[in-house]
């Protein structure tokens, strides 16, 4: 099936610029440079060209890609960098418009005043649309009150935050063990990330103290989707062992919290799995997100799997263009 435009709501880049100031400024591994080299679609424009032209119609909103800055700079070098990132996106999209449809600001997140100050220069001078934060977030919750004030403002521009998991190899997966085995941090240990940020928002009442706040969750809401009934039961438990006092915080049944976080389609493929998603959030809360380039393959093949996965569901021709256009196009107020 073709489709004259599709917006990949969740493609990461490192551009050439900020790549070069990035391996000046901060001490990266020789392992985490490793990484980043062997992406060049991650920072070499051509190569990212030559793969979107495999797909017609096919534009990129830029989203920043690891190392988050918090975890590897001072606040003031975290600053510098921020601002060489977010202009050089800035230039991308207004030199290549056809190609990208809008850019993702990276923050300074150990230094909330000047992330603060960021993003009213991003947002106001160079027509950014979100934010992106990382959870955890200086191995903090996402719910920290330090957080607040961002969210009151990204509440305010009515533009979405980005939310990407992270957990590094020496999160144990076991307390007698000293790292993760078997990559199981990040296949299993960056979803459930993500879970636990959408559930410390939905119970906090951050959801409900700000009703205009938005966020794009990775992986298609994590874990979300396929245990919501769990979720209900353990709340109805709860509610019923400890009383009026446990809900006190939510005018609303949790479920309905949860339902208002938007979603990419980044799980490599797994109709099935969509299915899932789409039976939970509906429609007008996924958007295609392929997590491209991170594959090995130059991102043709997490492009190549989340399209064909999204055209074999069973949904209506009118929901397939919502999940790869309409949805996108209406949150960020895009032109195209």
């Amino acid at each position: 099936m073709a489709y004259s435009l599709m917006i990949d709501c969740y493609a990461h880049i490192l551009p050439l610029k900020y790549k070069e100031a990035l391996y000046n400024i901060a001490p990266l591994s020789s392992n985490q440079r490793k990484n980043i080299d062997t992406l060049p679609t991650l920072f070499d424009m051509g190569c990212r060209f030559r793969l979107m032209d495999k797909y017609e119609g096919l534009m990129h909103v830029l989203v920043p890609s690891y190392p988050p800055l918090e975890d590897i700079c001072s606040a003031e070098k975290s600053m510098y960098l921020a601002k060489i990132y977010n202009d050089e996106m800035a230039e991308c999209v207004v030199k290549y418009p056809d190609r990208f449809a809008a850019a993702v600001a990276c923050l300074p997140m150990n230094d909330i005043d000047a992330a603060l100050k960021e993003i009213d220069r991003v947002i106001q001078g160079l027509m950014f649309r979100g934010v992106l934060m990382y959870t955890p977030m200086n191995e903090r919750p996402l719910d920290s009150p330090e957080f607040m004030p961002l969210f009151d403002k990204m509440s305010e521009y009515n533009l979405p935050i980005w939310i990407h998991p992270k957990r590094p190899a020496d999160y144990a997966d076991y307390r007698t063990e000293n790292k993760s085995l078997y990559e199981v941090h990040r296949v299993y240990g960056w979803p459930y990330e993500t879970t636990v940020a959408m559930h410390r928002f939905v119970f906090s009442g951050i959801l409900q103290k700000y009703p205009n706040l938005k966020f794009i969750t990775h992986h298609c809401g994590g874990m979300v989707p396929y245990f919501a009934d769990r979720i209900t039961g353990f709340y109805d438990l709860s509610q019923m062992r400890r009383g009026e006092e446990y809900k006190i915080r939510l005018t609303r049944h949790p479920l309905e919290y949860f339902k208002l976080f938007y979603n990419d389609t980044a799980i490599y493929g797994n109709t099935a799995g969509l299915m899932c998603a789409y039976a939970f959030f509906g429609a007008d809360h996924i958007l295609f997100g392929t997590d491209m380039p991170h594959d090995n393959q130059l991102g043709d093949r997490y492009t190549r799997q989340t399209i064909y996965a999204i055209e074999q569901m069973a949904i209506s021709d009118l929901d397939k263009k919502k999940i790869f256009v309409e949805n996108v196009r209406t949150l960020l107020r895009l032109p195209v």
